[in-house]
């Protein structure tokens, strides 16, 4: 301890004094080298005091002016030392040269050959050894903070090596696979198997991954087990960072959580986007949301002949427009239209005025919460953004609409998803309308309706994901509405390709489901999000934790899990990820007074007459909004 404290003394003394105390280090180095070169032989004191004088004022005069006194010890590497060596080796044989040349009476090369080696190995050591004393001081400081590896290839021997000279994080242990390495050692850190980390859960105060190429589907596991210790985990930069300078090895960062959840990437079908968006006029409603903006981002790169984007939002339009000049590598038209899709006449001159082929219709009030607030304004934008998309489309002969519908319009619970269940009523009826006018003329020119059913997308506005990112930068608490919640999630890039190409399998009426992958629990959900942050979990268990998960009950219209079909089976598709399902619906001629009548109710503003004909027309929906 006393150790410690005379260490933290001195490395808290100005820099002017600890560089002159290993100048004055090396001076003494220098004079007992040469007392052992020349065997502390005292009948030539002369002579060495001589060399002695020469070599301290040069070496350090050098030595100085090169900048080795300006490295900070514990950080000194290799290519200082050789940098040390080589001076050392100039100024010793430059100083023999020079007493050749004056006739000094000097003893052979061989003794400032011995000379050289002896002076610099004694301050190559007396440098190490002030290293590593800073270091375990460090170490020392950190034994609260013990460290684990997963991983001891070249990423985690890098790594060690990296976080060794910072001497921020203690090291004590190292994981892997592979059974040729178990027992050994890297840099005096042992390697063990996965099997035994539990053996050190309670030493371990953080794991990191030095993994950088491996497969997602294997980091997963890795990571899954390692979750089961309720320990923070994080992660090195990948190899392609790496080497294109982008980062360093030792700038750990957490986990993303989008890599953990769903399934693996299934990349797109080429031509399926192709056929979809090749050279069509595309427009987008809602483009500025977050499923709305990944649509456009995923049009452009496919070669569209003309995008056009619709937001009521400023500037969410504004932003969507932006991104999309700078991927507009083509010169492909966009044209931005700032207004609402409920108004008729602008989408109808819209798609008069650019030849619209195909319709992403994907403006919507999705937030439950907000919608079960203002259920007017829900109901008005959902439903009647929808008729007006439709109608435009019916009355300008577009080739295809697709709805961008939810998993909350099956069984509805809310009126967020009861709104969009009647969005797809009204899809579902133009497209039997249109199907009747095809029966009847072979020669009609057909509009083809469908919608695509998905759930929860990562990363998109309202996410729990974001929600949940937001409450773990501020510290917490994490808060659920229910621990039993279970949620699917996707995303917004594979969402938004989903829908691009189920567009190219539509046969009017479709309702397309994407399929979702595994189901998540929101407070497991929670806790990988808290662990992969690198922070631990708050409880009765870990009272010194870092974030606390609370559960505050369900909310007004919340379900504990969702679904994707009301009342049909749901069929392959020739694209493994999507299927097709054919829903009872109320047809044209019998949702239209409806409607109407709707439409008058919502103008007076009358909430529970809305609420009531919203019932009517989805009767699996409980209006929670009434009064008693």
């Amino acid at each position: 301890m006393k150790i410690n404290h005379l260490l933290e003394k001195i490395y808290n003394f100005p820099r002017v004094l600890r560089v002159l105390s290993l100048i004055f280090i090396d001076i003494l180095i220098i004079y007992f080298s040469v007392l052992l070169t020349f065997n502390f032989d005292l009948d030539k004191s002369i002579l060495i005091k001589w060399i002695f004088f020469s070599i301290s004022i040069f070496s350090t005069l050098t030595n100085f002016l090169s900048g080795f006194y300006l490295n900070i010890t514990r950080f000194i590497g290799s290519s200082t030392y050789y940098k040390f060596a080589k001076i050392n080796f100039i100024v010793i044989f430059l100083i023999y040269f020079f007493g050749e040349f004056l006739n000094f009476k000097l003893p052979s090369i061989f003794y400032f050959l011995k000379l050289y080696i002896i002076s610099t190995s004694l301050i190559f050591f007396i440098r190490i050894f002030i290293r590593d004393l800073v270091l375990k001081y460090s170490k020392n400081k950190l034994l609260n903070s013990s460290i684990g590896i997963y991983g001891a290839g070249a990423a985690g021997s890098q790594l060690l090596a990296s976080l060794k000279l910072s001497g921020e994080l203690n090291i004590i242990a190292f994981f892997d696979d592979n059974p040729k390495l178990w027992g050994t050692k890297i840099n005096d850190v042992k390697i063990y198997p996965p099997s035994q980390i539990y053996k050190f859960k309670d030493n371990l105060k953080q794991i990191l991954l030095a993994i950088p190429s491996i497969k997602i589907s294997r980091k997963r596991k890795i990571i899954k087990m390692l979750q089961n210790l309720e320990l923070p985990i994080l992660d090195m930069p990948s190899i392609d960072e790496i080497t294109k300078g982008e980062t360093k090895i030792d700038a750990l960062r957490p986990i993303p959580i989008e890599e953990l959840l769903g399934r693996e990437v299934i990349e797109a079908q080429t031509d399926l986007m192709n056929l979809a968006i090749k050279n069509k006029i595309i427009l987008i409603t809602g483009a500025g949301g977050s499923i709305g903006s990944e649509l456009c981002r995923q049009v452009i790169q496919h070669m569209p002949k003309k995008i056009i984007i619709l937001d009521i939002s400023e500037e969410n339009l504004y932003k969507i427009n932006e991104q999309l000049l700078d991927l507009n590598l083509d010169k492909i038209s966009i044209v931005s239209i700032l207004g609402s899709s409920s108004n008729f006449k602008l989408v109808s001159k819209t798609i008069k005025d650019n030849n619209i082929d195909i319709i992403f219709h994907a403006a919507a009030y999705k937030h439950v919460p907000i919608v079960e607030l203002n259920p007017i304004e829900g109901i008005k934008n959902n439903i009647f953004s929808t008729v007006a998309v439709c109608e435009a489309s019916v009355s300008n002969n577009i080739e295809k609409l697709i709805l961008i519908s939810t998993d909350k319009s099956v069984r509805p619970t809310n009126i967020m998803g009861a709104s969009k269940r009647v969005a797809e009523l009204v899809v579902q009826a133009y497209a039997e309308k249109e199907s009747s006018k095809l029966n009847k003329n072979s020669a009609y020119k057909e509009t083809l309706f469908s919608m695509v059913r998905f759930g929860n997308v990562l990363g998109s506005s309202g996410s729990v994901v974001l929600k949940f990112k937001e409450q773990i930068k501020s510290g917490g608490p994490i808060t659920l509405t229910d621990s039993n919640i279970i949620r699917y999630f996707m995303t917004i890039k594979e969402a938004a390709q989903l829908v691009i190409q189920s567009s190219v399998l539509s046969e009017g009426g479709d309702i397309f489901l994407l399929d979702m992958g595994e189901p998540v629990k929101i407070f497991d959900l929670a806790k990988q999000m808290i662990n992969l942050s690198g922070l631990s979990i708050k409880n009765k268990n870990n009272i010194n934790g870092d974030i606390e998960i609370i559960s505050t009950g369900l909310r007004p219209g919340e379900k504990l899990y969702e679904e994707l079909l009301i009342d049909a089976e749901a069929e392959k598709t020739d694209h493994p990820l999507i299927f097709r399902a054919k829903e009872n619906f109320i047809k044209m001629d019998e949702i239209i007074p409806k409607l109407k009548f709707l439409k008058k109710n919502i103008d007076e503003r009358n909430k529970d007459q809305t609420l009531k004909i919203l019932n009517e027309l989805v009767k699996e929906w409980e209006n929670q909004n009434k009064i008693n």
